[in-house]
């Protein structure tokens, strides 16, 4: 007999729907081996971010209960440290052991009650500064989609709070479940990269030295596979002086290798907007384009 697994999600003032929702969508798709109920600080119905408040059934006695907690992220339009301390507070009705999980700027709940001091987390990428700002404490990671410290773990924004609770799913009941809980949800089970490749990078000047003849060469041979190494040559730059300039001027960290495919050049520009070229096969999500405006232009997601 499966033992049911509870997860508790508290939902503060503010809260994003879609975050709300993505526990009660992910565990509920594990074929009966998690319970997820909502609770919020006092029981009370709770505004969200969008236009309509929640009610809830239960209120923070309920986090006693818990195997696993998760905070997910809250608007507040006058950002102080004052308004954490009630939901930090709520906290101490976690047992000792239990998982505690933050998505997006429900990282900064965790930060608040010095759960995170001294250890590796994320939020997202737009709520870094801040964060550093007022958790020096805290090792940030702002370049992954989530971070697992064993009994605490912090997810970056929005969709990475489906990769956290995907992982959370493969470390209780293994890669076989996890894939089926993904295909229920039609997402993947597994995202490749970080949440770098979602940051703006501003686009470097152009100088006699560095890529950028090479990247708009590039964005209009989009109809021909290229590598690498072609793009060094048409640099006349060493394949590890291109990469090293590369790296430097567009903030993006590749490996310099030989025969290198450049799969995100895969895509071409149409209308403003990028799309993938009819070549009779597949690309993956690209090294360049999902830069915005690493081609001189702003990038817009398919």
């Amino acid at each position: 007999m499966i033992k049911v697994h509870r997860v508790v999600v508290l939902a503060p003032h503010g809260v994003y729907p879609f975050d709300l929702g993505i526990p009660h969508r992910v565990f509920g798709a594990a074929d009966g081996r998690y319970e997820v109920v909502t609770c919020t600080i006092d029981g009370h119905p709770v505004r969200t971010s969008a236009d309509f408040s929640i009610t809830v059934e239960h209120g923070p006695e309920v986090l006693r209960t818990a195997d696993t907690v998760i905070i997910p992220p809250f608007y507040t339009s006058d950002p102080r440290r004052e308004t954490l301390v009630d939901l930090a507070q709520v906290l101490a009705y976690v047992a000792p052991g239990t998982r505690i999980v933050s998505t997006c700027t429900g990282a900064f709940v965790l930060a608040a009650a010095g759960l995170l001091d001294g250890r590796r987390a994320t939020t997202h990428w737009h709520a870094t500064g801040l964060f550093r700002e007022w958790y020096p404490q805290v090792e940030l990671d702002p370049n992954v989609l989530f971070v697992d410290e064993g009994d605490v773990l912090t997810a970056a924004g929005a969709v990475a709070g489906i990769d956290v609770c995907l992982h959370l799913v493969r470390k209780d009941h293994g890669s076989e479940i996890a894939n089926q809980v993904a295909r229920t949800c039609v997402v993947p089970p597994w995202r490749e990269g970080g949440q770098a490749q979602y940051i703006e990078h501003p686009v470097p000047d152009a100088t006699a030295n560095d890529t950028s003849a090479a990247r708009q060469w590039a964005l209009q041979n989009l109809h021909q596979p290229l590598t690498l190494s072609d793009l060094a040559e048409h640099s006349n730059m060493s394949l590890r002086t291109f990469a090293r300039r590369f790296n430097e001027e567009v903030g993006l960290r590749i490996m310099p290798k030989k025969g290198m495919t450049i799969e995100l050049v895969g895509r071409h520009w149409s209308n403003g907007g990028l799309k993938l070229p009819n070549h009779g096969q597949d690309f993956a999500t690209l090294t360049f384009s999902v830069y915005p405006g690493l081609f001189g232009h702003a990038a817009t997601s398919d």
